[in-house]
């Protein structure tokens, strides 16, 4: 299946970050020997988009776009908060009510947070447009992260982050193995976890892992709203179900699908102590069925129930 993907490039967004996005992409494409991703560049109007560093893509006008893309990402730089287009918020408001996903790449997410499409969400920017997130909502769910991917959202901090954000989206697509494949041709010898540079990479977290093991954590993390089934997992890691069940009980303990079981609580629990978000909407968005289901495994794990948990951390 070939999925539609359009960069709307904002003039003055970055060379680096855009190729980080774009060249992986290629590269699926030519290592498949077909078209895996059909990339579309836009603008706000008219036919070319210029970079920092005058650097100039034929790109598509949002006029003439039309709506048939799967994945709409964002690419920004400089100074996202001075763009008055109502145009574009209109356009990517008119994406999202027609069901495409949209996506950020460094000051990208300010324009989605500012069009109102990141409440609900958790989301990265670049570290330079932290204070813009506070200024347009203090209360939208900005993680210090080099990439978060939250169901429909998928937002990395520019630079080379995007590079781990795609390994991520065509691991999810076409399986670990191939993603990698990708990544060694780009040098890219370690892909680093989402949750850079906040916390170490997960051989540092974890200890030394098998490769196959390394790779279904990866997986888990970009998977926390919409989790991936251990089929799912062993399938993209290049593993039978068994094979990886062994693998995770020998390395870790424990299996698959208590690690991801912990893993979704340690995020659940960082948004009850941080956010005012309802803790039914921190339910779905750690991907638990149902709030009742979501306060037993909270309890179970952290020996106090999440409401407690939010009202002791106010206190203190």
């Amino acid at each position: 299946m070939i999925r539609r993907i359009g960069f709307l490039l904002i003039d003055g967004y970055a060379m680096l970050s855009t190729a980080a996005a774009l060249d992986p992409l290629r590269a699926a494409n030519s290592f498949a020997g077909r078209t895996l991703y059909e990339i579309t560049l836009l603008t706000p109007e008219g036919h070319v988009a210029t970079s920092s560093l005058g650097g100039r893509f034929d790109a598509v006008p949002l006029a003439q776009a039309g709506m048939e893309f799967d994945l709409v990402f964002v690419v920004a730089g400089g100074d996202p908060m001075r763009l008055r287009r109502p145009d574009i918020d209109t356009w990517l408001r008119r994406a999202d009510r027609a069901g495409i996903e949209l996506g950020g790449i460094s000051g990208g997410a300010v324009l989605l947070a500012r069009a109102g499409l990141l409440s609900g969400r958790r989301f990265t920017v670049h570290w330079h447009h932290y204070s813009d997130i506070e200024e347009i909502d203090p209360t939208l769910l900005l993680e210090r992260r080099l990439f978060v991917i939250d169901r429909d959202r998928y937002t990395c901090a520019g630079g080379s982050a995007p590079l781990d954000m795609i390994h991520m989206l065509i691991a999810r697509d076409h399986g670990a193995h191939f993603a990698h494949e990708i990544s060694d041709w780009f040098i890219q010898a370690q892909v680093r976890p989402s949750e850079t540079p906040q916390k170490g990479s997960i051989s540092a977290r974890y200890g030394v892992l098998p490769p196959m093991v390394e790779a279904a954590l990866e997986l888990m993390e970009a998977h926390i709203a919409d989790p991936l089934s251990p089929a799912q997992l062993a399938q993209l890691a290049g593993l039978s179900e068994r094979q990886l069940q062994r693998q995770f009980n020998a390395a870790l303990g424990a299996p698959v699908m208590e690690i991801y079981r912990q893993m979704r609580l340690d995020v659940a629990r960082a948004l009850v102590q941080r956010s005012a978000q309802p803790l039914a909407e921190i339910a779905q968005m750690t991907g638990f069925s149902s709030q009742a289901h979501f306060t037993t495994r909270y309890h179970a794990r952290f020996g106090t129930p999440p409401q407690a948990d939010r009202a002791g951390t106010r206190k203190n």
